[in-house]
């Protein structure tokens, strides 16, 4: 395992991540010439409406080979409306690059992708890119990432001639002498970063003893690998300017792969593709164990046991047949037809989803010939294997199919899938925000489940409200001997589905519910009378509590001309938005702040149309809030509502 690296790179949109994959793939011989972005040429923007609008939306996974050492690399989207395809990607990740660029900065995607790689617990490399670019300020850049990301962020080389087409980079952490005044002071800097973490070396440093460069350099890799120091570089990718200093970061610094017990499958699926030769396949990360052509795998996630058809590494766009994947290593494998992309392989722990998959808006499609519906179904059916969050919901009173999406970029790119790869046209709905509900008050629920018969099941439930963010926390105090075990595992087990609407007709979170009192009957309570019985109970609970509504909020950062300021802020308070100070340089003024979703989803093109385009608005989820009944919406309770017992008890009984 110490000849690989498993590493996603990251970024947000238009920083410059692809164009650096390219530089990594034809500087190591992979490809004959470099692809392009622009020109729809790239090796990972494999979609057709990814090589069409230059940018990427789905991850794509390369390998390549450097100085001995095997880099299985990761491509992200850099799009926020895309960021739970980079979560599950980092799944299979070692360590991550982070690419800022150095005219835009740190933007708001680019922060939450570093909370993101910070829960993973995995190390971290920034690369300041773009340092070409008119505009480009280093210094500001790395000022930023002390105070929006991280103050353990160290520079290991120094830019030279920025903004200007001969930008260059020089390094400064190396053994070589000869440095100038200001490259002897990065070194200095360095070093004094270095020791700062270790007694001993910061004794000899202080008494003026030589710390020779590779004893420090070792103590600078263990601080990279335990999170403690995050290197930084610089460099064009577009002039292929310090991309190949980074691919040596990258074996130098980052880890490889932890070895574990080798008999213990524990393996993360974290993407779905659908293969016009191979059908559907799964790209897959090994922890430990190791998965061999015809095994049968334990998925965890859907509780099914598979057989691996074939098994193939991909260098570049081509497959290689293996026929065995091992720890520490990625492959794809065909054969496993009920994965899901983020799904664990293996009765062994693993990595889990790192971030809460949000989805703000709720989209109708429709076929407008009534004959593609079949086929639109089952094209959604594979795009939500490869995309989960969709969450797909077939609406039966109504007939109609829904979707879940993070933004309208990404109902554009859905349009575009939808017509090139299956030929098929739809229709979306107008987006509608997703709101939630949560208890206003602490109130009980009682449910009595005793007719027709045979039925029996009665409980009592304490409904609290808990704290934004929060989410459902459920605990029984009831005993055994009033309700047995396997009850009280049923009711457990039915209270997401109980929570999935209520009273106002959207998803109830920011709950604390507690079974404080009930009975099962000896002859009269079967399986199921629990898991029937535990939606009314809760939906007879919040009635007693009522219910408030909340709605999505968004972070954003807004980069202007000043004399735009005054249009700007007018815009944000119309938008009941809360915000800070501006801070000014260059002619411009940037500003962050919250903003709810609901006001603030046409913004983008409203803010480049006052400006002439030289606005940006970056914005990214940052967790629900209460909102009034007029700033929000109520919606009908979609299906038969548990208030409607006597109906709700015989479709649950299936006798409707």
């Amino acid at each position: 395992m110490k000849n690989k690296r498993n590493i996603a790179i990251l970024a947000h949109v238009d920083a410059g991540k692809t164009t650096i994959t390219e530089n990594f793939l034809f500087q190591n011989g992979n490809t004959r010439s470099k692809g392009s972005v622009d020109k729809g040429t790239s090796q990972t923007d494999f979609l057709q409406i990814e090589k069409d609008r230059g940018i990427s939306v789905r991850t794509a996974a390369v390998s390549f080979e450097r100085k001995g050492m095997i880099i299985n690399l990761i491509d992200t989207p850099g799009h926020s409306d895309f960021s739970s395809e980079t979560e599950r990607a980092l799944l299979a990740a070692d360590a991550a690059v982070l690419v800022i660029s150095a005219a835009e900065g740190v933007q708001s995607h680019t922060e939450t992708l570093w909370q993101a790689v910070q829960k993973m617990e995995i190390p971290c490399l920034i690369f300041i890119n773009k340092i070409d670019r008119d505009g480009a300020d280093s210094e500001q850049v790395f000022e930023e990432i002390h105070s929006e990301l991280t103050k353990n962020a160290i520079a290991l080389q120094l830019p030279v001639n920025e903004g200007s087409t001969t930008a260059k980079i020089r390094l400064v952490w190396t053994e070589k002498g000869n440095k100038n005044t200001a490259e002897q002071a990065a070194y200095n800097q360095i070093l004094e970063s270095i020791v700062e973490h270790d007694e001993q070396l910061l004794e000899q440093f202080f008494n003026d003893e030589k710390i020779s460069y590779r004893t420090a350099n070792q103590k600078l890799i263990e601080l990279i690998h335990a999170r403690k120091i995050t290197p930084v570089l610089f460099g064009s990718a577009k002039n292929e300017v310090g991309t190949a200093e980074l691919s040596d970061a990258i074996i130098d610094y980052l880890p490889a792969p932890k070895t574990a017990e080798k008999n213990k499958l524990s393996a993360v699926i974290f993407k779905i593709e659908h293969d016009k030769m191979l059908g559907k396949i799964a790209h897959v990360r090994l922890f430990s164990g190791e998965i061999r052509n015809r095994d049968l795998v334990f998925n965890a996630s859907r509780n099914v046991e598979e057989k691996a058809a074939q098994i193939k590494k991909i260098h570049t766009k081509k497959y290689e047949d293996t026929g065995v994947v091992s720890a520490g290593d990625i492959a794809v494998i065909s054969g496993f037809s009920a994965a899901k992309a983020g799904d664990s392989l293996g009765k062994f722990s693993t990595r889990s989803t790192i971030l809460s998959e949000i989805s703000l808006l709720s989209v109708k499609v429709t076929a407008p010939k009534a004959a593609d519906f079949p086929a639109m179904l089952k094209a959604f059916l594979q795009l939500a294997d490869e995309d989960p969050t969709l969450n797909l919901e077939w609406q039966n009173e109504q007939r109609e199919l829904h979707i879940k999406i993070q933004g309208k970029i990404q109902l554009e790119i859905l349009q575009g899938i939808i017509e090139t790869r299956f030929g098929l046209q739809v229709e979306f709905g107008k987006p509608a925000i997703i709101y939630k509900e949560t208890p206003a008050k602490s109130g009980e629920g009682y449910v009595r489940y005793w007719m027709p018969k045979p039925c029996w099941a009665i409980m009592r439930f304490k409904i609290e409200p808990a704290p934004r963010g929060s989410g459902v926390k459920y605990r029984s105090i009831v005993s055994v001997n009033d309700i047995k075990q396997r009850y009280q595992n049923q009711v457990e087990k039915a209270i997401p589905q109980a929570l999935r609407q209520g009273i106002k007709g959207w998803e109830v979170t920011d709950v604390k519910i507690t079974l404080i009192a009930g009975e099962d009957h000896v002859m009269h309570t079967h399986p199921p009378d629990f898991t029937v019985a535990t939606p009314m109970g809760i939906m007879n609970g919040l009635v007693n509590t009522d219910t408030t509504l909340l709605e999505p909020i968004l972070s954003f950062k807004i980069n202007a001309p000043e004399d735009m300021l005054g249009v700007i802020a007018g815009d944000l308070t119309k938008m009941r938005a809360t915000f800070g100070n501006p801070e000014f340089k260059n002619g411009k003024f940037t500003m962050k702040g919250t903003v709810p979703a609901a006001t603030s989803l046409d913004y983008p093109a409203l803010l480049a149309s006052r400006t002439a385009g030289k606005g940006k608005i970056s914005s990214q989820f940052h967790s629900y809030q209460n909102c009034t009944l007029e700033q929000g919406e109520v919606t009908d309770y979609k299906g038969i509502s548990p208030l409607d017992t006597a109906k709700y008890i015989l479709h649950a009984r299936k006798a409707l």
